[in-house]
């Protein structure tokens, strides 16, 4: 196993620019972390800094690691990176607040340049309400699932490596922007109900439950490129599609409908008709700056 284990890594070289920016946010995310937990250390939970290096971890295992080198012979592998880019990598990401931390962490001039740019210009506040709109996130993300699954779209992406590293990008990005509503990491230009994030959930698991569902039960496989492709597991390649559509089936059902339930309960309990999101102190306008200049407002 160990020698076919090599074969299949062969293909696989180590991601220096990728790991390199992965590492930069780390240690940017993490200068600004101790300095915020230095002046604020009631409310800069250690959660947030183990959530966001998490996520950061997850994603590089998604695109940089020996994982990603097998994508191309197993849809099962395929369908675990794509899964973790989207129902792993980008809550965690949400949940470390990044947005603050990040901006706290940059040189004060670099940091009060991006504050300036992102809260102070009414274009970037447009495209910023936009971005956050739960039907513009719900439209982008489900578009991006079905659209690389389309077989000429999936195929094309595993013929050219640009168009591979577009896929794994647009995932990621998905991923972020349809768990902005659920987390919540800024404070939103508009405020919705929050009894509409679990419906937003149970939406959401439809197109995936019809895509993993037809990648069971078809019978054929889908994707070409799978049937000349090395044997991974012993499995043929209609086995593997199969088993990748059962691991989405059951991954996007638990990952989707476990946050519904819990904000469900949460929104029936006593406390929750009182009670706000989290997230941030300040819900509008520009946040105090801190000592530096820069941004400072996370809880």
């Amino acid at each position: 196993m160990s020698a076919e284990f090599h074969v299949h890594f062969q293909p696989w070289s180590f991601p220096l620019p990728f790991t390199f920016a992965l590492v930069l946010v780390a240690l940017v995310y993490l200068r600004g972390w101790f300095l915020l937990r230095r002046e604020l250390p009631e409310m800069i939970p250690l959660w947030r800094l183990a959530a966001f290096m998490s996520g950061l971890s997850f994603f590089w295992i998604a695109v940089g690691s020996p994982l990603s080198a097998l994508d191309h012979e197993s849809l099962t592998i395929h369908m675990i990176n794509h899964l973790v880019l989207m129902a792993l990598v980008a809550p965690l990401l949400l949940a470390g607040a990044p947005g603050p931390l990040l901006l706290r962490g940059l040189p004060a001039r670099a940091g009060r340049g991006v504050h300036d740019l992102v809260l102070r210009n009414l274009l970037a506040q447009s495209l910023g309400r936009l971005l956050q709109h739960p039907v513009f996130c719900w439209l982008f993300a489900t578009a991006t699932v079905i659209g690389w699954h389309l077989p000429a779209v999936f195929q094309l992406a595993m013929r050219s490596h640009w168009w591979h590293d577009l896929e794994y990008a647009s995932f990621a990005l998905a991923g972020l922007l349809f768990w902005w509503p659920v987390v919540q990491p800024t404070p939103n230009a508009r405020e919705w109900p929050r009894w509409s994030t679990p419906l937003y959930l149970f939406l959401a698991t439809l197109p995936c439950d019809i895509l993993s569902a037809f990648l069971v039960f078809c019978g054929r496989v889908v994707y070409p490129s799978y049937l000349s492709s090395p044997r991974l597991f012993n499995l043929s390649a209609l086995q593997d599609q199969q088993c990748a559509g059962a691991l989405m089936w059951v991954c996007v059902t638990f990952a989707y409908l476990l946050p519904a339930i819990v904000i469900t309960v949460a929104i029936l309990s006593p406390q929750g008709a009182h009670s706000r999101h989290p997230v941030y102190g300040v819900s509008h306008g520009a946040p105090p700056p801190s000592s530096n200049g820069s941004p400072a407002e996370v809880v």
